[in-house]
């Protein structure tokens, strides 16, 4: 198994590292569940197909992020952005609290 640095991010259903914790951008993101999280690198996560969806935010290209491990769904990368204010978000991605746990 690999060496992760801690504190780090875990799918709550088969506890594969998915995220570190220096890579957390911020806490306050809406998803399906609630609360998300926003990191600029996910691990360990596979991506499902790109579609247009509109969001709070405005109208965005993302694909759906999985565990790469138990297919757990995640949350979801932004892939594109139609609204120039929101083009940090590109690249990114969004991680659904609900669905991970902290790792110390």
């Amino acid at each position: 198994m690999e060496s992760y640095s801690h504190p780090l991010y875990s799918c709550r259903k088969c506890r594969t590292p998915v995220a570190l914790a220096e890579d957390l951008l911020s806490k306050s993101f809406v998803a399906k569940s609630g609360k998300a999280f926003m990191f600029s690198q996910a691990m360990n996560t596979v991506l499902g197909k790109k579609y247009d969806k509109p969001l709070i935010t405005g109208n965005f290209t993302i694909a759906d992020l999985y565990c790469k491990t138990c297919g757990e769904e995640l949350g979801w990368k932004y892939i594109k952005c139609h609204e120039k204010t929101q083009s940090y978000k590109v690249g990114r991605f969004i991680i659904e609290k609900a669905k991970i746990v902290k790792e110390y």
